[in-house]
């Protein structure tokens, strides 16, 4: 394939927002999640950049092969691997209009601040089946280059909104008939009950601050996990989301399959 080659700030600037925009592309480092967006996405890749040769099953797509010292030039990682892809941005990824199909199972996360906890979430949102995530404006971008690490590829698995809209966005998942459950220290309900809802909404907050009072009075009912508090205070909301996603789905899972 023949395509014209960029200079090496193009891809460099891939790391900060603006970059992406203008390119109306990001980057997968590593060669596990570029492996996983080949087979699951392969649609979405531009290109891929590597140090070795790539792999013979790559030549379906663009390759370029650069130098140690080309490639860390352009790397946002600590330590390079030696191989990246350039990965369209997905459609609507920076709107608040929902896919015809939501799914049935949607997280939202509302001002998560870390992108490795928002990687993770997202990471294992895939895993779990979950068909889409709602980010707010004032948590982290899901395409910056820590939590695109973070999701070890999964990125693409299901849709997602960041939005500084995300009110509006639940508010239009509720009038669908989707059940809002509210994570938060002082839950009523255990995150199991989820289980029941055919639609629903898991919401997840600041590290810092929870939830806000405008997500927690829309919600149906609000969860919590039972800890021992002598020991900690607080569960990581990546750990508390991958806990109540994983009770939620695998219950879910055997009621469709007894």
């Amino acid at each position: 394939m023949t395509y014209s080659l960029k200079p090496l700030k193009w891809y460099a600037r891939l790391a900060e927002k603006k970059g992406r925009l203008e390119a109306g592309a990001f980057a997968i480092e590593g060669e596990r999640a570029v492996r996983q967006v080949a087979e699951s996405h392969p649609e979405s890749i531009l290109e891929i950049v590597t140090v070795e040769s790539p792999p013979p099953d790559y030549d379906r797509f663009n390759c370029r092969r650069l130098d140690e010292r080309q490639f860390k030039s352009i790397s946002a990682a600590g330590t390079p691997q030696g191989i990246m892809a350039i990965v369209t941005i997905p459609e609507g990824l920076y709107s608040p209009e929902l896919p015809e199909n939501a799914g049935r199972r949607v997280l939202l996360m509302e001002d998560i601040q870390d992108p490795g906890n928002a990687g993770t979430l997202i990471r294992t949102a895939a895993a779990f089946g979950y068909s889409g995530v709602i980010m707010t404006d004032n948590g982290a971008d899901p395409l910056s280059p820590k939590c695109v690490q973070s999701t070890a590829g999964s990125l693409l698995s299901l849709w997602i909104r960041r939005t500084s809209r995300h009110l509006e966005t639940v508010d239009s998942l509720r009038a669908r008939g989707y059940i809002l459950s509210a994570a938060v220290l002082e839950g009523n309900d255990d995150p199991s009950v989820s289980a029941n809802d055919d639609f629903q909404v898991l919401a997840l907050g600041n590290e810092a601050s929870g939830l806000s009072d405008e997500i927690v009075t829309r919600a149906d009912r609000t969860i919590k996990i039972d800890i021992d508090r002598t020991k900690a205070e607080s569960l990581n909301v990546a750990a508390c989301g991958a806990i109540c996603m994983y009770l939620s789905t695998q219950i879910c899972s055997h009621r469709a399959n007894p």
